[in-house]
């Protein structure tokens, strides 16, 4: 399989982009390119890859999912730069 000149331009239209002939000359250089590695790919033997999450084995420390207690309201409002005793006031975004 491989892309054409038209696939490229289908593609663009799609997506509303306008190509010049350079540039849909290019993709479709590159893009069969990339197709190209891919069948490369597909010729690996890969029976004896367990499949993986990651590339990268990692350990994830993630902290116990224990209920705390909330902040209290006073808690809250403390370090508002503006505060109302109930609420925090925040400058006005609609008119």
């Amino acid at each position: 399989m491989s892309v054409t000149k038209k696939d490229v331009n289908y593609v663009a239209d799609l997506a509303r982009l306008q190509l010049s002939e350079e540039e849909t000359k290019s993709l479709v250089s590159d893009m069969n390119q990339i197709l190209d590695y891919m069948t490369t790919l597909e010729e690996l033997d890969t029976s004896d890859v367990e499949p993986l999450e990651h590339v990268i084995d990692l350990e994830y420390r993630l902290r116990d999912d224990k209920a705390k207690e909330p902040l209290s309201h006073e808690d809250a409002l403390k370090n508002a730069p503006d505060a109302d005793t109930d609420y925090f006031r925040v400058p006005r975004v609609i008119e």
